[in-house]
């Protein structure tokens, strides 16, 4: 097997294609689950910048009471610093001469204890504005951690109410880049970029203010060179915005190869594909540095050029306003102060352009996170909403049919039903279609056409929280959190007591395992249950659903993890778990579904063989071919 195409691994690991028609499952180093569908990656400049910036702008708006604070130290800060440059206009014009030594109607005979009262004069005025700049700095830190807060826990949240086909589609560290690269940056624009581009406006505004008081003339020079700065800005900004954009895309792809790869160790070792995926990863990382340098240079490059560009028009106005002095009489204090001014009115002008670099790269990250947070949640319910309490488990199937794509049908005409108490097998070949039944009674995916009813009313007028409640899954893949093992059985039902999380481990043949671990019931598990074989993990996995009192129980291949003896001793607390239940089994191994009331035996999305075991061998068809073993399984 060839290592993939960088196009090929942006497809997969850089998010969601834009293009439905580009999308599909593509397949990846490690094990990975779930039918392809439809998406978008980051692509070019921001779609609508004014709305991104916008939405982040109501994250902080709520703090208006600070931010008000905030706005009052900058305008302080800024007082301070264009008050302490212009008392040393007089100091300038008494000290060469030019003026008597007075300062606010105080006249001094020594220069030295002049130039010591304007000096602490000075002092004070300074240190007046360090307190506002700290009072400043302290404050937006406050709003920017906040509102980043704020906006973590409303991606987190969406991303809980998201349908499972979304998760299909986009590879974990795609999300996971969201939550973590995207969000940094805007947090670090919020709490340093904002600050600097309002900081800079009041700073330009007040400078500029002062320079007119100052000198006009010398002004109108200095204002020459504005438009060479925004333009010299604008060129680069253009360039150094899609770069940004590419940067943030680049990173999410290679987060998600990194984490599945992680992942996925076990399988790319049994195949031998470590230098496949040693290739594939040098291939992302060759693009993320190439498109980070371009990103990185064109940012770089901005404060140079403006800086070097000020040098000019400072060099050029000190020099014209000595020609002044000389031949109109223009004081050298004023122009001291002025050639002090004309600096620091350079100085925000180059502090903005050096933080563009910033802005795109947060406002490329928080396009991305928008994008996520805008995706459409599942639908809770339509139409007439129906309690869930007391359900009893009659299921009913009606004509339903479904794809996960459009034109790639993988359920055609599917019609059962499933009284209170009785267990229903799906048998059949891979990719028949038998999970995907279980998936749209948990409505997971909602179907095309057709109806599902339990107790007579259609699922989708349920509340979807309430239709799960009454669903209790044991499906193949197993998935255990970082804790206890009496807190990962008890994911099943939170509110059940130590007492009846250890019997449904009885009833799951799990409990004499567990009395074997280090800690019992106490045993902290990790790293999705690591320390515990694939089987141990299943019968966890088993005892959750027994905990759950839910009147439906759906068994996806729920021994297959297991060995034949250790099935053997669970089949007998598989039959109390299905007890009064309604049970709907996934089963490869057919002797596990000898005693179902109906067996559906399904062929390319299409049920070609119902009935009981023996009904069903009486046949000879498909059922009996499988189960005598002279046609085996696909």
């Amino acid at each position: 097997m060839a290592a993939r195409t960088l196009d090929e691994l942006q497809k997969q690991y850089g998010g969601r294609i834009s293009d439905s028609k580009k999308g599909g499952m593509m397949r990846g180093p490690g094990p990975r689950r779930g039918h392809g569908g439809p998406g978008v990656r980051a692509k070019g400049k921001p779609k609508n910048a004014k709305q991104t910036i916008k939405r982040l702008l109501s994250y902080i708006s709520k703090f208006k009471f600070r931010l008000v604070l905030v706005l009052v130290c900058m305008l302080l800060s800024t007082l301070a610093s264009l008050t302490g440059g212009y008392i040393l206009r007089p100091v300038i014009n008494a000290l060469v001469g030019e003026s008597e030594l007075a300062f606010f109607g105080f006249t001094f005979t020594e220069p030295l204890e002049y130039l010591a009262v304007i000096l602490s004069v000075i002092a004070v005025v300074y240190l007046f504005g360090i307190v506002a700049s700290y009072t400043q700095a302290r404050l937006m830190l406050s709003v920017s951690m906040n509102a980043i807060e704020n906006l973590r826990n409303d991606l987190f949240k969406k991303v809980q109410k998201l349908p499972v086909r979304e998760f299909d589609s986009d590879s974990n560290g795609t999300i996971m880049s969201s939550f973590t690269n995207d969000i940094d940056n805007i947090d670090m624009m919020l709490h340093n970029t904002v600050v600097s581009l309002i900081s800079g406006s009041i700073t330009l505004i007040g400078t500029l203010s002062m320079m007119i008081y100052t000198n006009i003339w010398l002004t109108l020079i200095t204002l020459v060179f504005i438009p060479l700065f925004m333009f010299l800005a604008g060129q680069i900004a253009m360039r150094s915005s899609k770069y940004y954009v590419g940067q943030q895309a680049a990173l999410g792809a290679i987060n998600g190869y990194i984490e599945e790869s992680v992942s996925g160790q076990k399988v790319i070792k049994v195949f031998n594909h470590e230098t496949i995926c040693e290739e594939e990863f040098d291939t992302l990382n060759a693009d993320m540095r190439e498109k980070q340098f371009k990103a990185q240079f064109f940012g770089g490059i901005m404060g140079p050029i403006l800086g070097n560009t000020s040098q000019i028009s400072y060099a050029l106005t000190a020099g014209i306003g000595g020609v002044l002095c000389v031949l109109t009489g223009f004081d050298v204090g004023g122009l001291s102060v002025f050639v002090n001014y004309s600096r620091q009115f350079s100085m925000p002008i180059n502090q903005i352009s050096q933080q563009m670099s910033t802005i795109f790269s947060a406002l490329a990250g928080a396009e991305r996170v928008f994008a996520l947070m805008d995706r459409n949640p599942e639908i809770e319910s339509c139409g007439e909403l129906h309690s869930a309490e007391n359900i009893k488990g009659d299921v009913v199937l009606e004509n339903v049919s479904f794809g996960y794509s459009p034109d790639k049908p993988v359920l055609k005409n599917i019609s059962l039903y499933a009284h209170p108490g009785q267990k229903i097998a799906f048998v059949g070949s891979t990719g028949a279609g038998k999970t995907t039944i279980t998936n749209l009674l948990n409505r997971f995916y909602d179907i095309e056409t057709g109806k599902i009813t339990i107790d007579g009313v259609d699922i989708k007028n349920y509340n979807i929280s309430d239709l799960r409640k009454n669903i209790a899954m044991v499906l193949q893949d197993t998935h255990l959190f970082t804790g206890t093992v009496m807190e990962n059985i008890r994911y099943g039902r939170l509110d059940a007591t130590d007492e009846e999380v250890i019997e449904a481990a009885k009833t799951a043949s799990a409990h004499s395992f567990i009395m074997r671990l280090s800690d019992g019931y106490n045993t902290l598990i990790e790293g999705d249950g690591a320390n515990l074989s694939q089987g141990q993990r299943q019968l966890l996995n088993i005892a959750r659903a027994a905990l759950s009192k839910a009147p439906i129980l759906v068994l996806d291949e729920a021994t297959s993890s297991v060995d034949t003896r250790t099935e053997r001793h669970i089949e007998h607390g598989m039959d109390r778990l299905m007890k009064n239940r309604t049970t709907f089994v996934i089963a490869h191994r057919l002797s596990t579904v000898r005693n179902s009331n109906a067996i559906m035996v399904l062929e390319h999305g299409e049920i070609v063989e119902r009935g009981t075991h023996e009904e069903l061998l009486e046949m000879e068809g498909r059922y009996y071919e499988l189960y005598t073993g002279k046609k085996e399984l696909d």
